[in-house]
């Protein structure tokens, strides 16, 4: 997805070519178009099921019905827009092709069971791509067009699909982290995007890690409003931004701290997109809660490595220990039932009864194991890494925050690992 800089042989001059949103610079293969006419049709079945009336405060059921309205169509729409190549192989397993590309399809539009949608949907349909890709169904003749292709005529309009079903049935965020999260539903807008304003390059230069290309917005812009809808319909990351201030009220670093803070980064676009590779990877490629919910087959198979080393993991490092307590008190008969676990009173003041703090609590009379946690923290070195808002356009930001510390007892906000010093 970066630009291309290209020599002419006639005069020696390079031309630069950027990849725009409906650029006619993008040459769609057949398998492309196909693929784009099926997000088409998708797209076209939420005007036969509208929203249920009434207001929510979660998903709109109405979703369920679009969803299996989407599950009976699938097997002819798939048969219509894929080359009978990609489905009639046989993989040697008992699960046809078609059946695995269905599943990775289907999964990619949300949950119909809890009315969310997040990136491990979204990585359900990179699969889906990845499947038809590994059974030929791209034409991988020339280097970089088809990919540039799939991006911009089918991952795209894929995300528009998102967008408007999230809008349409209010659809919750998967597995959100809330603000601490780069977006709540969505990832590769953000990847592909900022490689769309990274330095041109070449077919034999490797991709580089600084940089922006001519005449692009800043990042910083993502703050404004007009910059954002000028830009939206041309980048993918800009989209993305669009859709966020389309669904959210209030000062943008209140909402998407995250976004916030990648927007001081002043080594340009290319170095927010290697940001944005190594985040995706760590964020959602190795994360449990995403792959526990991933499908493995024939196309993607769950093959353990002969020299993978077994290695603690984050969650059975967190588990309770299992030793119990010795107690000289004598031992309850043995009635064929479990025990009952011991009961504590709320308001028991012994120093042996650990309870569970907020990070904010204060520290109590009562004697406690628990430190307090805004004690252990610098509160210049925060101050120090992370974007702070402008104090003249949030009167909550000027109120809460003084010579750019951040409120006593709040527990430190989530920085970009990539991004540098604020501005001062």
């Amino acid at each position: 997805m970066y630009p291309c800089d290209t020599e002419n042989a006639g005069n020696s001059r390079h031309e630069i070519q950027s990849w725009e949103l409906g650029s006619p610079n993008v040459l769609l293969s057949d398998p492309v178009r196909q693929l784009k006419g099926l997000m088409d049709e998708l797209n076209s079945i939420i005007d036969e099921v509208p929203p249920d009336p009434g207001p929510r405060r979660f998903g709109n059921v109405s979703f369920r019905k679009w969803y299996e309205t989407v599950e009976a169509r699938l097997p002819n729409l798939m048969d219509n827009h894929l080359p009978p190549t990609v489905l009639s192989p046989g993989n040697g397993s008992q699960v046809s092709v078609k059946a695995e590309l269905q599943s990775y399809l289907l999964g990619a539009f949300g949950s119909s069971q809890r009315l969310d949608y997040g990136t491990g949907h979204e990585l359900s349909f990179l699969a889906f791509l990845g499947c038809v890709w590994k059974m030929g169904g791209f034409d991988t003749s020339s280097s970089g067009n088809e990919e540039r292709g799939i991006v911009l005529g089918i991952i795209e309009p894929y995300l528009q699909l998102v967008r408007r079903l999230i809008k349409t049935y209010t659809l919750e965020p998967a597995g959100s982290h809330g603000v601490w999260g780069l977006d709540d539903h969505s990832f590769l807008p953000y990847l592909f995007g900022s490689a769309q304003y990274g330095p041109a390059i070449s077919l034999t230069d490797e991709t580089p890690i600084e940089g922006s290309l001519l005449n692009t917005p800043d990042p910083a812009d993502v703050t404004k409003i007009a910059t954002v809808s000028r830009e939206r319909t041309k980048n993918m990351y800009f989209s993305a931004i669009g859709f966020i201030y389309d669904v959210k009220k209030g000062p943008f670093w209140e909402h998407s701290p995250m976004l916030y803070d990648i927007s001081g980064v002043r080594a340009g676009w290319a170095k927010i997109n290697k940001g944005m590779i190594k985040m995706y990877i760590a964020e959602v490629l190795s994360k449990f809660p995403v792959v526990q919910h991933f499908y493995f087959g024939s196309l993607f198979s769950w093959d353990k490595h002969p020299d993978a080393v077994q290695r603690e993991t984050v969650h059975t490092a967190n588990q309770p220990a299992q030793s119990q307590p010795k107690s000289s008190a004598p031992t309850a008969p043995q009635t064929g039932f479990a025990r009952h676990p011991p009961v504590f009173h709320p308001m028991a003041t012994s120093s042996s009864f650990v309870g569970t703090a907020a990070p904010w609590a204060k520290q109590s009379s009562v004697t406690s194991p628990l430190t307090a946690f805004p004690s252990q923290v610098d509160q210049r070195s925060i101050s120090q890494t992370r974007r702070l808002p402008p104090d003249s356009d949030s009167r909550t930001a000027a109120s809460s925050r003084t010579a750019g510390q951040v409120p006593t007892g709040m527990p430190p906000p989530l920085r970009a690992p990539w991004a540098k010093s604020p501005i001062s």
